[in-house]
């Protein structure tokens, strides 16, 4: 497929390998000098070339040996399940990084991909106490920071006027964060944001 004009709007939910709040959101490197980590796109609406999208979910996942511009990265894309073959293939075109919006600037950082492959999602939108799971291959369940003296909830946002993925966002820490298909890791406790993407082409 080769998108001519697309358009989607949703909430991303991002998880990683960081310490609360992500360095690479500010330009600087990953708090672990690597990068492991993943973006959830819950769409509410958009189309393809007239092939609608809403309420489907996809994922990618990928582990950087270094910082995600140094690229060489191992991915893995998830297309939710309900998805027909048309909506698929849309996803799919949209994931190469050739039609714009954030992957056009970051798929040539994982150049080995596994999949997409087809996965039930289970995904409940609820700021940052979200939750996926992705079939087995994907679990996310994000929190509120937690203050360490004193144990109170605190709520930090972030607004990215040149944000790829999301221009503002709440943060957290997630409670559970894994992946395994194709590549696997567990980075449960560290770094989760939850906002929303509003992307179009051309």
């Amino acid at each position: 497929m080769t998108p001519a004009k697309w358009t989607l709007k949703g909430t991303a939910l991002i998880a990683c390998n960081c310490d609360y709040g992500c360095p690479c959101n500010f330009n600087a490197l990953p708090s672990k000098g690597f990068c492991e980590g993943g973006w959830t796109w819950h769409v509410d609406s958009g189309e393809v070339d007239g092939v609608a999208l809403d309420g489907l979910n996809f994922s990618i996942a990928v582990k950087w040996p270094g910082a995600i511009h140094h690229g060489n990265g191992e991915g893995v894309i998830l297309i939710d399940e309900r998805a027909t073959g048309e909506q698929r293939e849309a996803i799919a075109a949209l994931v190469s990084g050739k039609f714009g919006g954030p992957w056009g600037v970051l798929a040539w950082t994982w150049p080995k991909v596994h999949g997409p492959n087809a996965v039930a999602y289970r995904v409940t939108v609820d700021g940052i106490r979200s939750t996926l799971a992705a079939g087995d291959s994907m679990h996310l369940e994000s929190t509120t920071i937690k203050n360490p003296v004193n144990g109170h909830e605190v709520n930090p946002s972030m607004i990215l006027p040149e944000g790829l993925v999301v221009k503002q966002a709440d943060l957290g820490a997630s409670t559970v964060f894994t992946v395994s298909d194709g590549i696997a890791f567990d980075h449960s406790g560290q770094y989760t944001a939850v906002g929303p993407f509003d992307y179009a082409w051309p």
